[in-house]
């Protein structure tokens, strides 16, 4: 017979951060406010039956996915502190035990945090405060960006009846009420900064995170059959995902064919794969809270035509020499100017099917898009690595895109790529690139095809 298991085992905390990493990132936002107190406010919970995922914020300095609970980092004082909620013995008899304010001992160990509270004692030390830190961004939920976040938040804002606040704001009005003489500044700046370099254990995770995301792309590819639905791709990408442990995908996925891919983050998914046309692929995991990110594009009929050959090829001939630039201690506008002399003669002496496509290679050449956006918690995360020489650690995606505006065509490939001591490493590399390996990867047998699932009528 087997002993029971105590409370403490049955709890759930991560095992990828230590508690040295997690409390050095504390340390760190506190050194950067240069005093005063940060309030960052955990999601409170979930309105339906989808699975509970944190903010990015809120777990990168804690490493915890409790609900309801509030992180303080006092930098006069040098030291942080969460308030937890008390224990709901009815809701982990539904759904197991929970994280509450009983277990400082237990959350202290994995976290590092100096003291644990009760959540009713919140307000109290807080009351008086005179400087405070919160978040102006919004914080970043499940298959969420800042990109996407301030989209939203324009939709909001010019919508008459329906303006209503964001957590953060409301977060500030109540903070506001409690401290009246309070000066406040933002948080998500220094958050974006410290984001920006990964350390060697969230180059694990996204190391991991690329290669589930090659494999997925891999097994869309092998799924790909004149007449099937943009939607069966983006389902067996889906089921590698779960089958690696993700929580799904890090944001809706860009598989798109025909028309489609002219509109570049299209997510409909709708649509049949017509024979003779090519598929753009863009879809990446949420893993253990960090993803990846890539961009293919395959015929339909598994074999390039002579023009989807020509455009590709040239992409993906930019996007390998932008790639073989990428160092520690060289600016993203030094690459851009090697590699746009470099490539040059290729675009002007390339096989074009019109002068139109000849017109776009020059573009691709000055444009500023290809090294795109940090990749990290978020598939597009915040932080700048433009302006300024590149480090170890930075993460980002290479996306060279080739825009055939007068006739409305789109092509691009998409690797995300890692800044090491002496050059990049690309995380995503497990996934083909080359025409030829492409077209082999076709040639072989199907999930979908092999398992079919599909329920007629």
């Amino acid at each position: 017979m087997h002993a029971p298991h105590s409370r403490d085992q049955l709890l759930h905390v991560q095992t990828d951060f230590g508690v040295d990493e997690l409390s050095a990132r504390r340390t760190a936002v506190m050194a950067a406010m240069g005093g005063g107190c940060a309030v960052l406010a955990a999601i409170p919970g979930v309105s339906g039956s989808h699975p509970y995922r944190q903010t990015n914020e809120f777990y990168y300095l804690t490493g915890l996915d409790v609900a309801g609970a509030y992180l303080v980092l006092d930098a006069d004082a040098g030291r942080s502190a969460l308030y937890l909620r008390p224990r709901d013995a009815r809701g982990e008899q539904v759904e197991g035990p929970m994280l509450c304010d009983e277990d400082g001992e237990f959350v202290r160990k994995h976290t590092g945090v100096e003291q644990v509270l009760p959540l009713a004692q919140l307000r109290a030390d807080l009351a008086g405060r005179r400087r405070l830190f919160i978040l102006r961004d919004a914080g970043e939920r499940f298959a969420e960006y800042q990109d996407t976040l301030r989209a939203y938040a324009r939709e909001i804002n010019a919508d008459p009846l329906n303006q209503r606040p964001t957590d953060e704001e409301q977060l500030l009005l109540r903070l506001a009420q409690l401290c009246p003489c309070a000066e406040f500044r933002d948080l998500s700046a220094i958050l974006h900064e410290l984001r920006l370099i990964k350390s060697p254990a969230e180059l694990r995770l996204m190391r991991r995170a690329g290669q589930i995301t090659a494999r997925a792309t891999l097994e869309a590819m092998r799924a790909t059959r004149a007449g099937s639905l943009e939607s069966d791709l983006a389902a067996v990408a889906d089921y590698v995902f779960r089958a690696n442990g993700a929580l799904g995908g890090a944001y809706r996925p860009i598989i798109s064919t025909g028309r489609n891919i002219w509109a570049m983050h299209y997510w409909r998914l709708n649509t049949r794969l017509p024979s003779g046309d090519w598929v753009l692929f863009d879809y990446a995991p949420d893993f253990r809270y960090y993803t990846s990110d890539i961009g293919r594009m395959w015929p339909v009929d598994g074999v390039y035509s002579d023009k989807q050959r020509s455009l590709y090829q040239l992409v993906i001939d930019y996007h390998k020499l932008l790639i073989s630039l990428i160092k520690p201690g060289v600016t993203v506008g030094q690459i851009y100017s090697e590699a746009a002399e470099t490539f040059r003669p290729t675009v002007e002496s390339w096989r074009f099917p019109h002068e139109d496509y000849r017109a776009a290679g020059r573009d691709l050449l000055a444009s500023t898009r290809p090294l795109s956006h940090p990749v990290g918690m978020a598939v597009h995360d915040p932080g700048n690595y433009t302006g300024r020489p590149l480090k170890a650690g930075d993460v980002f995606s290479v996306d060279p895109e080739l825009f055939i505006r007068r006739r409305r065509e789109y092509v691009r490939c998409e690797d995300t790529v890692a800044v090491t001591e002496d050059g990049c490493e690309v995380l995503t590399g497990e996934c083909p690139l080359e025409i030829d390996d492409v077209e082999r990867v076709m040639r072989e047998p199907g999930l979908l095809q092999t398992f079919p699932a599909k329920v007629e009528g």
